[in-house]
């Protein structure tokens, strides 16, 4: 019951994100972007493993890149009319409000300073997480409550910082934080042992404890210092841009629920399922207009990008190095908390 009741408020918040049909007929991000020839997308640093990560060869990978394919083949039909732009978490906000990027998507969260204070706002959740604690196995800890005096890495200008003041100061422990913005230096931090605990959204820290080869050596402790649903972020003023951001998240969730990816979407193309199917397609018309794209937009999504499942398994799940489950980011009907919306 209390799910049913969680997840009713989710879809009531989400409803709001989305303006009148009358002030989405096209917006002046969406005009810039298609002036440009180019999404700008903000990237993470390049070490953000499962999420955002760049090779020698400098192309990029990760979940967050692609959602940024996926805006950008909504806007054009090509996943390849991007361009990432490595930014630290603190310049995000400064380089989405002076136009340096278009959008930011960087596993960040929707909080209140950022939405009044900052004039940003916020897309529809599309990863749950928890942040949660890593500590060292020798330490012997069996809760965040047993590390009183401690060291304490965090990532520099994110909610971890604000998360874990306020959970120590609940549980009445003193921590010594260790503040640092490049993950791959927070984490040397705490794997050469400056730090006795490292804070961090709880997939980032199975993915690091995972890519060091041993798990043995580290234990990530019961604590939920929070949960954030991880949102697309862009500026007020622009419903319509918002409002793309939106549907391409549905766009992904829904082939998923419907059982359309990549490999199968020309068959479905052919013969579909539904009239709602044939509006998703592009089959029939409407499913672009109002935005400002073309009818075909989300077949475009994904035949060249994937489904929402496609997309979280080549990047964390079980095609990954990291093997991780879907767990609280799963559809609905599969045991998790996210839904599209209706395709009418």
């Amino acid at each position: 019951m209390k799910l049913l009741k969680w997840g009713a408020a989710v879809l009531a918040l989400s409803l709001t994100h989305f303006s009148s049909p009358a002030a989405a007929a096209g917006g002046k991000t969406l005009d810039a972007v298609k002036s440009r020839g180019v999404l700008q997308c903000t990237g993470h640093d390049g070490s953000y493993l499962g999420f955002a990560e760049v090779d020698a060869k400098g192309n990029w990978k990760g979940m967050d890149i692609d959602l940024c394919r996926a805006m950008a083949t909504a806007v054009f039909g090509d996943p390849s009319k991007l361009k990432i732009v490595p930014i630290s978490w603190a310049q995000r906000w400064p380089a989405l409000q002076s136009s340096e990027v278009d959008i930011v998507i960087k596993a960040s969260g929707g909080t209140l300073s950022r939405n009044t204070e900052l004039n940003l706002q916020f897309s529809d959740s599309y990863y749950l997480g928890t942040t949660k604690v890593m500590a060292h196995k020798k330490l012997g800890l069996k809760s965040l409550k047993d590390a009183a005096g401690g060291t304490i890495c965090i990532p520099a200008g994110t909610t971890q910082e604000q998360q874990v003041a306020a959970y120590t100061q609940k549980i009445g422990i003193k921590l010594e934080p260790v503040v640092i913005e490049k993950t791959e230096e927070l984490e040397q931090a705490y794997f050469s042992g400056r730090c006795d605990l490292y804070a961090q959204w709880g997939p980032v820290l199975a993915i690091a404890r995972a890519a060091k080869g041993n798990v043995n050596d580290e234990v990530i402790l019961p604590d939920v210092l929070a949960v954030e649903p991880e949102v697309m972020i862009v500026r007020q003023g622009d419903d319509n841009w918002l409002n793309i951001a939106n549907w391409m998240l549905t766009t992904l969730l829904f082939a998923e629920q419907e059982g359309i990816n990549s490999k199968n979407v020309d068959e479905i193309h052919a013969k579909p399922t539904s009239p709602q199917v044939a509006k998703f397609l592009g089959v029939t018309p409407g499913m672009g207009k109002g935005l400002g794209l073309s009818d075909d937009w989300a077949y475009n999504v994904i035949k060249k990008v994937g489904n929402y499942s496609e997309i979280f398994e080549r990047n964390l799940g079980k095609e990954s190095p990291y093997k991780m489950d879907r767990e609280l980011t799963a559809l609905w009907n599969a045991g998790g908390v996210l839904f599209p919306l209706v395709i009418d």
